[in-house]
């Protein structure tokens, strides 16, 4: 355990839980849990170490969160899977380019994309609630593999925030899903792509195991409530959340680029 104070340890369990709960209901969860650790940890704490604690508490509340979909919402888990392999590819390859390219290039566009992406959906209020009509057909799993999986994956590896939310909308508009089943889906996308990373940290040595598992504990009940509560409200809800986490996000990275 790092030399921090009781104070911050539980501002950091009281961060893991809301950012459970956020990524259960529609992604975005690292854009409050990650900030916090950056800030809570000691200085002198090599910044590899906060998001590989970050990963080794993120998906434990992923995992709680998909196993609270897969009991109680028609997903396919087969195809999120298939998805999700793809997606731990593409993380991979963008995690290789990242070293070499400016992510500062990159932000603008993605807020621009964000903002399209927020007027798409307050003009389109029907967008995610209505269930899907049947199975998806092989040409748009194969389009959901591609995009959602080595497309959403790469700019995982290649720059991070907001990929559960880019899932959710992906999955939302390729398979034709309703936004509770997506974020599902999402969620066991995000444990496969999680995993993945979790896995390159911990064989670098960047994990702080100790803080991640006490912060892991809140973080499952954040997730295991955020997805009982996606349940009960349904899409109309999911809707709403999604929107205010695509204006944070936007609001992160413009924060990011111009001020910080």
């Amino acid at each position: 355990m790092p030399d921090i104070s009781l104070t911050m340890i539980v501002l950091l369990c009281v961060a893991a839980l809301a950012a459970g709960w956020i990524d259960a209901v529609v992604g975005g969860g690292g854009l409050l849990l990650l900030p916090v650790l950056l800030l809570g940890l000691p200085a002198n704490t090599p910044a590899a170490h906060a998001l590989g604690t970050n990963k080794a508490v993120a998906i434990v509340g992923t995992t709680g969160a998909a196993v609270t979909y897969a009991r109680k919402a028609p997903v396919d888990v087969r195809t999120a899977v298939r998805i999700g392999l793809a997606a731990l590819a593409g993380s991979s390859a963008g995690a290789f380019f990242a070293a070499g390219m400016s992510t500062e290039v990159l932000k603008p566009v993605i807020m621009v994309v964000l903002l399209g992406v927020a007027a798409f959906v307050i003009l389109r209020p029907a967008f995610g609630t209505a269930p899907a009509t049947g199975p998806a057909t092989r040409r748009r799993i194969l389009a959901a593999i591609g995009l959602a999986g080595l497309g959403i994956g790469f700019y995982d590896g290649l720059i991070g925030p907001g990929t559960g939310t880019f899932l959710v909308l992906a999955l939302t508009a390729i398979l034709h899903l309703d936004l509770v089943t997506a974020s599902a889906t999402a969620k066991i996308v995000n444990c496969c792509t999680n995993a993945g990373a979790l896995v390159t940290f911990a064989w670098q040595g960047a994990v702080l195991w100790q803080l991640a598992a006490l912060m892991a504990v809140f973080n499952l009940a954040g997730g295991t409530l955020g997805a009982h509560t996606a349940l009960k409200k349904g899409s109309g809800f999911v809707r709403i959340v999604l929107l205010t986490v695509v204006f944070a996000l936007v609001g992160n990275l413009a924060y990011e680029q111009w001020i910080a």
